[in-house]
Formats: structure tokens, sequence, C-alpha cells
């Protein structure tokens, strides 16, 4: 340390005031930055002409003074509003990616206020010199948050009967079902007249087929009834189903370990990858990406190219027509409200009807996990119904899992769109029932909970207003992140029972809605 203060003393005696040779410059601010002095580098910065900033900028190692974050984040915001401000030909390459990957590593580990004040305006400035990174970091949000909702498909699943049992155990019952019944159809084959098994081909002629007599037909309308009654049951129509949902859950597994493997690639640092919980590794980059986008200014217009971080799209696009979008923000605004009912009617309604079976009369914190849990697994339910249904019309088509192309892209966004605009009468049954069997199964101690007809209809209401609301586009979202201890005044708000002098999270009573980034609705919670 001594010895980079004696070369920073020797280099001031020198041409401090005026650089004109881009080496000279480069020189001066690297052995600035050695030595820690970020702020004189930036005021030298701040001197130099177009010319020689462009060649400093061409050369000076990004990568290093990133990784010198936060405690570089003047010099590199000098840098990018120097390089914004002043006509820089030909472009530098800066990479301003690095810079930003290098935030959210920060803001995924730390929740210090004073950091944002650090760091807000080098996001301004990294926005201003490249406007797609808003899109890049919410394209990576989107994909985090996406890993995330799909390690919650790997649950129990219903079987034929309803029962909800292990996908395994239900494949190898629904597979032993197709055996028994194909055995048995096999042996009623073989035990067939040997006009049906060993058939003439000259016996299919037409004019030998209008011959057969009464007797005949009555015959094989018999033996073919028979082969129709075993191999056509409705028993066995449950095999692509679960096949579906097979395959569904290796692409959300393929999904994580893609997230997981970047994060591992652009932040060496992280430790113990492979041991660590996916989740919490996907949501602390996800909370990172989503402190960095609320550090950047808002976009006046939308973007010119859809985001090109990840190798596959979501089919989103933004309407350049301002009716429209003027449309689209009142239909949300509408979602909101009805998202509020739900809370402060609906959930108050059911809750009444439990009040009303005995064994419940006194259960208080119980009846508020049962409405909680409802409105989570509707999501849920909801989400993996929509995927479900996007996987199906590429499975009819042919096209194989790691098909990639353009026209896939505009396939899956026309269902998409297929889907938002039939949300009201789309028939929910299937997730209906999926979220009362996985409630009632875990609560089998209170039968009196099948019986209650305020639940059953509040799980319809929930179900219905979460297949509308994740079917816009883009989806609007309940926060799945209930790890927070403290409250934070941008996404919690305190349940009327809560010690108001404490702000230490004991539980939710009801999740953050989110559309993208932004809460539209704060999240309900008991202090």
């Amino acid at each position: 340390m001594n010895e980079s203060r004696e070369r920073i003393r020797r280099e001031r005696e020198r041409e401090r005031n005026t650089y004109t040779s881009p080496r000279l410059a480069l020189r001066r601010v690297l052995i600035l930055s050695e030595g820690r002095q970020f702020r004189e580098a930036a005021a030298l910065l701040q001197r130099l002409g177009p010319s020689v900033l462009q060649g400093v900028a061409s050369e000076l190692p990004i990568d290093l003074l990133a990784e010198s974050l936060p405690h570089s984040a003047h010099l590199l915001e000098t840098l990018f509003n120097r390089l914004s401000n002043v006509e820089v030909v030909p472009r530098p390459d800066v990479q301003p990616e690095l810079v930003a990957w290098r935030l959210v590593r920060l803001f995924s580990r730390q929740q210090d206020p004073g950091l944002r004040q650090r760091c807000g305006g080098l996001a301004h400035s990294l926005s201003h010199w490249h406007p797609p990174l808003r899109d890049l970091l919410m394209a990576r949000r989107r994909e985090l948050d996406k890993a995330v909702q799909g390690l919650g498909t790997h649950g129990l699943t219903a079987d034929s009967t309803g029962e909800l049992i292990s996908l395994h155990v239900a494949l190898k019952n629904e597979l032993q079902r197709h055996i028994d019944a194909y055995k048995t159809a096999v042996h009623k084959l073989d035990e067939l007249s040997n006009v049906t098994l060993n058939q003439d081909p000259a016996s299919s002629s037409h004019q030998r087929l209008l011959a057969t007599t009464r007797g005949d037909i009555q015959k094989r309308l018999i033996d073919n009834k028979t082969l129709l009654t075993l191999i056509d049951k409705p028993a066995l129509t449950q095999l692509q189903p679960l096949i579906a949902q097979l395959a569904n859950r290796v692409q959300h597994d393929k999904e994580v370990l893609l997230q997981v493997g970047q994060i591992k690639r652009l932040d060496p640092t992280v430790e113990n990858v492979d041991e660590r919980a996916a989740a919490g590794l996907l949501m602390s980059f996800s909370r990172g990406c989503g402190a960095v986008l609320a550090l950047l200014p808002p976009t006046a217009a939308p973007p010119a190219s859809p985001p090109a971080l990840s190798c596959c799209s979501d089919g989103y696009h933004s309407d350049p027509d301002a009716s429209s979008g003027n449309e689209n923000d009142s239909t949300r605004s509408e979602l909101v409200t009805r998202y509020g009912q739900l809370f402060n009617k609906s959930r108050v309604d059911t809750l009444d009807a439990l009040d009303a079976l005995p064994p419940l009369q006194h259960a208080h914190h119980l009846k508020g996990k049962i409405l909680f849990s409802v409105i989570v697994l509707a999501f849920r339910a909801c989400q993996n119904l929509r995927d479900r249904k996007t996987m199906e019309t590429r499975k009819n088509l042919g096209l194989p899992d790691n098909f990639k192309s353009p026209t896939l892209i505009q396939l899956e966004a026309a269902v998409r769109s297929a889907l938002s605009e039939s949300v009201e009468t789309f028939p929910l049954g299937e997730a209906e029932r999926q979220v009362a069997n996985q409630v009632l199964s875990t609560l089998h101690e209170y039968p009196c909970l099948e019986r209650c007809g305020g639940l059953l209809q509040y799980v319809s209401d929930c179900c219905r207003l979460a297949w509308i609301l994740c079917n816009q586009i883009p989806p609007l979202t309940i926060d799945t992140d209930f790890t927070p201890v403290l409250m934070r005044a941008d996404k919690h708000v305190r349940f009327h029972s809560s010690d108001q002098r404490s702000d230490l999270i004991k539980s939710f009573v009801w999740p953050a809605l989110m559309d993208e980034e932004n809460c539209v609705f704060k999240a309900v919670v008991m202090t």
C-alpha cells in the first residue's frame, strides 16, 4: 500500500491537468485505481477529450473495476456518463452487462440501504449507455422466478381415484392397469373363433361381406364388443396426463439446472453451489435483479427488440398502439381490484363458513393457514395447467422438447394469447379438484371440510382469478418469497390484529401480487 501511494505521489507531479496520450491517461487511471483512489481516477476521466477517452475506455479492465464494487461505483458511473454524453467513435466495448451482473451479485447478498445510494447513479448511467439492459435484467429475473416456480411442481399428484400420491407410484399403478388390461385382451383374442383368428383374405372381399348372415354378424359384434370393453376403459385414460406431467417436471428441472449453471459460471465466488438449496440461490439472485431494476430509470417506450439473454422466449410482446396500452392498463387495474376483493370479501365469507364448523371454531391459526394455502395452491395449479396446455400443443405437432425456432416462439405466443382470451370460460375443474384434494388430504383429520360449501366455493373463486391473472400478457403472479424476516414498506402491510410496534414477520396472511417487478398489491403479514 505504501508503494502504491508513493507511485501516486510521483504521478501527481507530472502533467495532471491535461492528457493528450491515451496510454499515459490509462496508466494514470490504473495506478489510481490500484491505490483505490477511485474518485481521483473519476476526476481524471472527467477531464479527458473524446479521442483520449475512447482509447482509455477501450483498454480499461472493466472486469477488475467491477470486482471492486461498490468502492469503484463513482469511477464506473463517471465513465459511462462521459461515454453517453460525449460523441465517441467508434463505440468502445465496455461490457455494461458484466457491471450489471456484478451489481446483481451485490444486491443478492446484501440488503444494506446504503448500497442502493452508492450504486444508484451507476445503474442510471448503465441504462443510458446501454438501453436494452432493463429488458435483459427483466428476462433474467423472469427465468429465475420461473425456475423457482418449477421446483414447486414436484409434489404429490392425483391418481385416477383422486388420491394424492407420488408421481412415480401413480405411473407404476397406471402402467400395471394397462398391462393387466392388455394381457386380458390378448387371452381373449386367443379364445376367439377360428373365423376371427385365421381369417382368409378372400373372406374379407366385398362380395363375401355382403353375404354375411345375421348369426355371423351377431357373433362378430359380441367378439368386437368384448375386446372394446377390455381395451377402451375409462380407467386407462390417465397415462397420457401422467406422462405429460412427468415431461413437465423434467423440463422444469432442466430449467433450474440451467439457471444455477449460469449463476455458477457468471459468479465463480458463489460457494457450495451443489450443496446449497437451489430455490434459495435462485431467489437471492432474482431479488438482486429486482433491486437493480428498481434503480434503473423508467423506460418511455417499449423495447425495440426482445431480450436476448436466454436461449428461449416466453412469447410476450409489447403493443405499440397507445390506446391498446391504455385499455390493457385499465384491465390490469381492474384485476388488481378483484384480487383485493378476493381477500377482503371472499376470504372473509369463507372464514365465516369455517367458523361454523364445530371442530374448527377455536382453531384460528389453522383457518388462516387454510385460506392462505388455497390461494397459493390455486396459482401453482393454474400456472402448471397453462404450461401443460402449451406443452401439449407442442407434442400434438410432434415437436421435441429441445426444438427451438422463431416459429415455435410465435406458436407458443399464439397459444397463450388464445388462453388469455378464454380465461372467463375455460374449464378449471381439474385445477379445482387438485387444490381441494391437496387441502383435504393434508387435513384428513377434519372430514367436515369436505362438506363445507363455503370452502369449495372459495377454492373455485381462487382458481378462476388465479387462471385469469396468470394468463395475462405479461402475467400477474403472486410473490412466493415467504422467507423475509422483517417488513418492507414497499411489499408488506400489517394485518389488523398484528403487533403494530413490531416489524418482525410472524406469518403471511395473504401473498403480494406482482406485475413483473412491481408490487401492485402488498402482502398482508402478521407481526
